[in-house]
């Protein structure tokens, strides 16, 4: 017992030296290392899941896409060159239609002309194609104002109302049964125009303008107002841009909200669960594989999961909950794909 409380007795004169230099050691554990690995053990935030779909018929770059009574239709722009197509300096009036539900792809009848950087909407069962480029003699770069409807039932095209100003690369989104053509280049200067397309009347009207002018911009709708996102100045990717705007159709006003993370153009949108979400682009140092989400109701932006592929000129649309992210060009310019990339966002089923 004399030796256990002999050896033992140091202990307290022991633990009040060591406990001042333990101190910081301490500190530093309980601020620094456990919060990192509290962090560490948390499950990476949901950023939705990527997959293949059957890849179109041809490669192409430049089109324009939607989705209409189940099935996505994907038209004009730029074909993969070839002896076919060098008479139409390789722009193409071709329009294929994909269904979701059988993975398969089917040729509709073509547009009337063939046509790139076209504004593409849906309204009461018919496909509109706005504006864009057509081919004038050597050039491929002739802005034309032409409005053409694709009825599915007989497929059959016709012509409606040209729109007021002549312009391609703009964008066109639909509220409350009505096209709206915003933006664009007329190969001079920007287009600040938002024009206003009422199928049921095949009549024009006018908005207010948009507070940035640019090109090769997205556009889409959430509960009733219309967002502007991106684009480049003046036709050039060296000078993307990464401003988002707002307007509101009751009041015919515009405001700005929060920018794009990334700016580019050549982008394409789609809305799911009243996001938006912009996919790819090109810029002076290649194609982007970004794709990032807006939220309208917080007003912030969040990266979900890249596209597989990067790539520009693309166009995207909706069917059941997921986006089918659709042709484009892998590098900057004139490149041509036939990919078919689906995204399924967080919170949905795969």
């Amino acid at each position: 017992m004399l030796q256990f409380t002999r050896s033992s007795g140091p202990c307290p004169r022991l633990s009040a030296t060591l406990i001042p230099l333990l101190a910081p050691v301490l500190v530093w554990f309980f601020l620094i290392v456990l919060p990192v690995f509290a962090q560490s053990a948390q499950p990476e935030p949901d950023q939705g899941t990527w997959r293949t779909a059957a890849p179109m018929p041809t490669k192409r770059t430049e089109v324009a896409a939607a989705a209409l009574d189940g099935k996505i239709y994907v038209v004009g722009g730029f074909e993969k060159p070839s002896l076919g197509n060098l008479l139409n300096l390789t722009i193409t009036p071709s329009v294929e239609m994909y269904d979701p539900v059988t993975d398969r792809w089917i040729s509709k009848a073509p547009m009337p002309v063939g046509l790139h950087h076209v504004g593409i909407g849906v309204v009461g069962g018919r496909l509109y194609i706005i504006g864009g480029y057509s081919k004038s003699g050597l050039s491929v770069w002739n802005p034309v104002a032409t409005v053409y409807a694709y009825d599915p039932t007989t497929d059959t095209w016709t012509e409606r109302a040209p729109m007021p100003t002549v312009r391609g690369a703009l964008s066109v989104t639909e509220h409350d049964g009505k096209l709206y053509a915003i933006g664009g280049y007329d190969r001079k200067v920007n287009n600040a125009q938002v024009e206003v397309y009422d199928p049921a009347r095949n009549v024009w009207t006018t908005g207010a303008s948009l507070p940035t002018p640019r090109d090769h911009l997205a556009t889409a709708t959430v509960a009733g107002k219309i967002y502007a996102i991106g684009g480049r100045t003046d036709g050039d990717y060296s000078r993307n841009l990464a401003v988002t705007e707002r307007y509101d159709p009751m009041t015919d006003r515009w405001i700005r909200v929060a920018d794009l993370p990334t700016a580019r153009s050549g982008i394409t949108a789609s809305m799911v669960g009243g996001w938006i979400y912009v996919f790819g682009g090109e810029g002076a140092t290649g194609t982007f594989s970004e794709n990032e989400a807006y939220d309208p109701v917080h007003d912030t932006w969040q990266r979900m999961a890249p596209m597989p592929t990067a790539r520009h000129g693309l166009g995207s649309a909706v069917e059941h909950g997921r986006m089918y992210v659709i042709s484009g060009g892998p590098t900057p310019g004139g490149s041509f794909s036939d990919l078919n990339e689906t995204f399924t966002p967080p919170g949905s089923a795969d």
